[in-house]
Parts: C-alpha cells; sequence; structure tokens
C-alpha cells in the first residue's frame, strides 16, 4: 500500500516527490514494516499507518495504535541479552530515520520516523511500480490510511488539525498539540535536539499563548486513572519532551523508607529511584540515565514551591549538548513528598545561557507536576488498597486443600474481582478420627462485608468440626454465631448514629447483613467406598454423577444461615461408590446469564455434568468451568466456585 502510494504520488508530480530515490523507497518500506510489526505484535490493537512527502522529498511515517499504556519495545532501552521477539526492532528504525520517537494523545499512541532525500535522483528511476492495497486517492484499506502530503511546508505557529486530532499540513507527527519552537511543525515534532538552534523565548510564548490550557488540559486527561507510578513517570516524559523541554528525569521515592530517611551522608538520595528517563534524542538516553543516577536530586524543603538549578549532566548528551539549564521540581501530594521531576534544555552550540526556561515554562511546568503528583499519589493509594485486599483475601482461603484417601478432588476458583476480597469461599480439611470435612460458601455482598462473614464462618466451620459436631449441629451453632454477631454490629452502628446527632434506632433494628449460603459436609472413607454426610442452607443443591452418566441431586433445600432465630437444619448421608462423582458449586454458575437465559435453566447444569461420565476430576471441573465461560459472549459477571469429588 505504502509502494502503490509513493508511486501513484510520482505519477502525479506532487511536490516534494522529484526528489523520492528508489534507496529512500526501500527505506521507506522496510521503516513501515517495522513500525506495524511493532504496533500489531506489542500493542495488539486497530492500526493506522501515516505516510506523507515533504517538498524537500523527506518521508514522513507514522504508525499509531490505541493502546497508549504500553511502551514501544526493541528500542534502545532493550538489553542485547533480551532481543525483540518480532522484527528488528526500533533499532532498524533509528538506523535508517533522521530522526524518531513516539507521540502520545489520549487514547493513541504513534511512532513516527522522518526520512530524508539523500540526493535528487529522478523520480522515473525509483524503480516502485504499483502495489495492491491503495489507490491514488490514498484511502483506507482495512483500517489502515495513506495520506499523501501535498501542500508545502507552512510558516511557524500555525498548525491546523482536524477534528479527529491528525495533522492537517503535510510530513508532521500527530503529537495532538503544537510544540514550542517548531518551525512549521517538523522539528517541532521531532524535538529540537540539544545544541539546535530554534527554540526561542517568543516561540514559547507564542505557544503558550495557544496551547498551554490545552495542554494541561490533555495531560490531565491522560493521567487521570492511571493506576501504575511507573505508568504515570513514563507519561511525564512523554508529555513534557519535546514540548516543554529536551530531556528529563523522574525519581520516585520510597515511602517505606520514612520521611527524612531517604538521604545519605552527603545528601544523595537513598530511598529514590530514577523511574523514567526521557530525551528528545532516542540515542542519548543510556547516557542521560548513567548521568543522572550519579548526581540525584538533593533533599529541600518539601513545602517549598517553584523549581530549584539542578547540576548540568555534562557531556553525556554529546558535544553538543554540554551547556544548558536543568530545573527540579518536588512532587508532593497530599502533603507527602513522592519524587522529583528535573527537566533540561539545552544551549544553542557555542552560545551558552542563549535558551533556558522562561517563566511561562517554569509556571506550566510546576502546575504539570501538581498534577503528577497526584496521579502517582492516587496510583499508590490503588496499590496500597490492592495489597490489603490481595492478603486479606490469601488469609480467607486455605493455603492447601487436604488430600483423602481413596477421593480426588478438585477445584475451580475465580473471583470477579482479581484484586478485592470475594464473596465465594471454599475448604477442604481432616476433621480428626479418620473424618474430612468440606464446605462450599457464598455470602452475600461483596469486598469488606463479606470478608467480615467469611473471616467468621470458616474458623468456626473448622473448629466445630475438630469438636466432633456434626453436620446438622455445625450448621445450628453456625446460624446463631452469625446472628449474634449482625445484632452486636447492628447495636453498635445504632449508638453510633444517636452519638453523632441521628434519630434513636432500636437495639436490634439495624441492618442484619450476615446472610451465608453454606454446602457443608462430611466424609468418611470405608473398604470400597466414601460416606457423605451433608447439608444445603440456601445453596444451590449438589449433584451426584454415576459411572453410568446419570445425574441426581443429594440434598434438600434449607434456609439460609444468618436469617432465622433458633433454626434447625437437617443433613442426608449416601455413600460414594468407585466411579461416583459429587459436583458441589456457588450460584455464580447456576446463575450464569446469556441474555435473558441461566446457565441451569432447565437443569442445564445436570446436562452438563452428565456429559462428562467417565472424566476424572480434574477435567469434570476443567469441562464444567469452559462451559460456563462459553455460556455468555461477555465473562461471567459473578464469582465463580466449584469443588468436584470423586470416589476412585
Amino acid at each position: 500500500m505504502a509502494r502503490a502510494a509513493l508511486a501513484d504520488w510520482s505519477a502525479l508530480g506532487l511536490p516534494g516527490t522529484e526528489h523520492l530515490t528508489a534507496h529512500l523507497a526501500a527505506d521507506a518500506l522496510v521503516v513501515v514494516s517495522e513500525l506495524v510489526t511493532n504496533a500489531v505484535v506489542h500493542a495488539g490493537t486497530d492500526v493506522e499507518v501515516g505516510l506523507g512527502v515533504e517538498a524537500t522529498g523527506t518521508l514522513v511515517i507514522e504508525v499509531a495504535d490505541r493502546h497508549p499504556s504500553r511502551a514501544p519495545r526493541g528500542g534502545d532501552h532493550e538489553t542485547p541479552h533480551e532481543p525483540a521477539e518480532y522484527g528488528r526492532g526500533l533499532r532498524l528504525v533509528a538506523a535508517l530515520a533522521e530522526s524518531w520517537g513516539v507521540t502520545y494523545r489520549p487514547g493513541t499512541k504513534t511512532v513516527w520516523a522522518r526520512l530524508p532525500a539523500p540526493s535528487a535522483e529522478p523520480a522515473d528511476d525509483m524503480g516502485i511500480g504499483g502495489g495492491e492495497g491503495a489507490g491514488a486517492d490514498g484511502g483506507a484499506v482495512e483500517g489502515v490510511a495513506v495520506r499523501p502530503g501535498v501542500e508545502p511546508v507552512e510558516p511557524a505557529g500555525s498548525p491546523e488539525r482536524a477534528a479527529d486530532g491528525t495533522v492537517g499540513r503535510q510530513g508532521t507527527p500527530s503529537t495532538g498539540m503544537a510544540e514550542p519552537g517548531a518551525p512549521g511543525g517538523p522539528d517541532g515534532a521531532s524535538g529540537v535536539q540539544p545544541g539546535r538552534p530554534g527554540r526561542s523565548r517568543s516561540r514559547d510564548r507564542e505557544w503558550l499563548g495557544r496551547g498551554a490550557l490545552s495542554f494541561l488540559a490533555e495531560a490531565s486527561d491522560l493521567l487521570a486513572g492511571q493506576l501504575d507510578e511507573d505508568l504515570v513517570a513514563s507519561l511525564t516524559g512523554q508529555l513534557i519532551v519535546p514540548r516543554l523541554a529536551d530531556w528529563c528525569g523522574v525519581w520516585l521515592e520510597d515511602e517505606s523508607l520514612g520521611r527524612g530517611a531517604w538521604t545519605d551522608d552527603t545528601g544523595a538520595a537513598v530511598g529514590a529511584r530514577l523511574a523514567r528517563v526521557w530525551h528528545s534524542g532516542e540515542g542519548h538516553l543510556d547516557e542521560l540515565r548513567a548521568a543522572l543516577e550519579k548526581d540525584p536530586p538533593r533533599p529541600r524543603d518539601p513545602w517549598r514551591s517553584g523549581p530549584v538549578g539542578h547540576p548540568w549532566p555534562g557531556d553525556a548528551l554529546g558535544p553538543e549538548g554540554t551547556h544548558g539549564t536543568a530545573l527540579a521540581y518536588r512532587l508532593v501530594a497530599g502533603g507527602r513528598p513522592l519524587g522529583t521531576l528535573v527537566i533540561g534544555r539545552a544551549d544553542a552550540p557555542g552560545v551558552p545561557g542563549t535558551t533556558g526556561f522562561p517563566d511561562e515554562i517554569t509556571g506550566l511546568v510546576e502546575d504539570l507536576s501538581r498534577r503528577v503528583a497526584l496521579a502517582i499519589g492516587a496510583a499508590r493509594q490503588y496499590a496500597r488498597q490492592a495489597t490489603i485486599s490481595a492478603v486479606l483475601q490469601r488469609g480467607l482461603l486455605p493455603g492447601a486443600v487436604a488430600e483423602i484417601p481413596g477421593v480426588r478432588s478438585a477445584l475451580v476458583y475465580e473471583p470477579r474481582d482479581k484484586g478485592g476480597p470475594s464473596g465465594d469461599f471454599y475448604d477442604l480439611f481432616p476433621a480428626g478420627d479418620g473424618r474430612w470435612c468440606f464446605a462450599v460458601g457464598d455470602v452475600q455482598g461483596k469486598g469488606p462485608e463479606a470478608a467480615v462473614v467469611i473471616g467468621l464462618a470458616r474458623p468456626w466451620l473448622r473448629l466445630l468440626a475438630r469438636e466432633q459436631y456434626g453436620v446438622p449441629d455445625v450448621l445450628d451453632r453456625l446460624n446463631q454465631l452469625l446472628l449474634d454477631d449482625a445484632t452486636e454490629a447492628a447495636d453498635a452502628a445504632a449508638r453510633a448514629l444517636v452519638a453523632a446527632g441521628g434519630p434513636p434506632v432500636a437495639p436490634g433494628d439495624g441492618p442484619q447483613t450476615r446472610f451465608l449460603s453454606l454446602l457443608y459436609g462430611e466424609l468418611v472413607p470405608f473398604d470400597g467406598g466414601v460416606r457423605c454426610t451433608l447439608a444445603s442452607a440456601g445453596h444451590p443443591l449438589p449433584l451426584l454423577l454415576g459411572p453410568d452418566g446419570t445425574v441426581s441431586a443429594v440434598a434438600c433445600p434449607q434456609t439460609l444461615l444468618g436469617v432465622v432465630e433458633d433454626a434447625t437444619y437437617v443433613s442426608e448421608t449416601f455413600e460414594l461408590r468407585s466411579g461416583d462423582t459429587l459436583l458441589c458449586v456457588t450460584d455464580g454458575i447456576t446463575e450464569r446469564r446469556s441474555g435473558s437465559r441461566q446457565f441451569d435453566d432447565g437443569d442445564g447444569l445436570a446436562a452438563a455434568l452428565a456429559g462428562c461420565a467417565g472424566l476424572d476430576a480434574e477435567l469434570v471441573a476443567e469441562r464444567i468451568r469452559r462451559l460456563v465461560h462459553e455460556f455468555g459472549p461477555r465473562p461471567p459477571e459473578d464469582d465463580l466456585a466449584l469443588l468436584v469429588l470423586q470416589a476412585e
């Protein structure tokens, strides 16, 4: 498609095509291939390819995907021991292009490259005959658009964009906003390299007058909702470079060390790590990172606003970037210092002190640093909450399920919220005297409320079972325990409401949400089989699968636990013979929805189990799980838990 577009533009004699050569066209095809491979393999979304030609013959290639949270792979950040899995990666693009980079807009990441024409070889000798996939109009083919660039490069200061954010003039990468000091667009898009003249205070102010507010709005939109502090640091580099600075670094502090405990005797940061380094020239990243790590920011009063000077990283930026201005901003949110943002601009060659940062830019970066700090604080708060939830979840479930002589067992447990406590739980444990007990339960509600009930129920189940209480007695006592706990919680809530000036609430009238559906049973192996005694309290009934494929329910429905005072529960006893399979599930399986239908409509679960005749316990569990997932087009909306017990 790119080959066809170049051939068509050359045949039409569009401006700039007289400078195209066969060598340049071949390089362009390689770059298109590598950038598309990078996007398809590592982003996995729809891809848009943009191709433009400038009046000078320079080709501009853009490849955009819809996954801005993933950084491009295969570039200079890749170690020699971790080669790109597909293609040659961005090193090849860097070798062929005059300049290249990555730009972000909300919902879009674009990798672009500029390939200058080496000479004015006649276009007729290009040898790039037409190909399939694109006509002369540069139309879209399967979501990929090729755009000819036919207008001459405009003077600085007036980038025009369509409503979708694409660039209206030729050859300018889709950065989503104009850059300061962008003569005609190309330098602004690729970033003014260190030591390259072109960035000026007048252009800074011109850009600030046009785009500062939209810049902050887009920055806030991009940072909002990011739940990983390293991703926030990465996006910060994308926002600042090259719009506001030639390079930047983001240090993040370790909060676990405590305030004031993150420096050594020399004042260097100990608990801070250099999370992200970004430079407008991709080839300088490694040297810049090494230089910044040797000279980290010194601590200062976190309440002091505004930037302070930071040492220039010496000759790490090459012979043309040996002098410049660097500023450090403290990142503070919620009264906590979270890190430091350092930005730098190189001076023009041989003219130290000519660039620097005008007050308008330093003020804009200060506003941006506040947004970055808030995003980092929110990401850390989410990480703390996720860690607490994961620890709590692990504490609510058994570390391992017991192995029962003569019984094979298999378990499927899939909480809907991977980061929070689930309402479903299970257990399988020895109870002494040759007895093993099992439980599959489902608490009303999710999150902390569910965790409270599970934290009460599972230890009490084990304690009562080991005290030799039978199945009905265990349920009777657990029911009373839940009722007592709910009453105490409601009374405490009523007293707190009165203390806060609210209307009085009669004891016991508060909300009682300690409801639990539970399937609880006891297994006793004997010669030739296993004796099973179980009871279902408001829970989906267990199903028994015989070797001949017959399926039957083996319990009667009874009242939820924690609802009725002085409820009396009964149990049923039967034998599991060789080849018999007992299936216990939660309502996340029976009530799995597909439109208006549920998985267990018309005894759907029994029919699914009947099709498992002859399979061992693990295969039965996996087949039921797969059928439940395949029942609807969308993922399950409830927690899933099932336990399979099979007599050998």
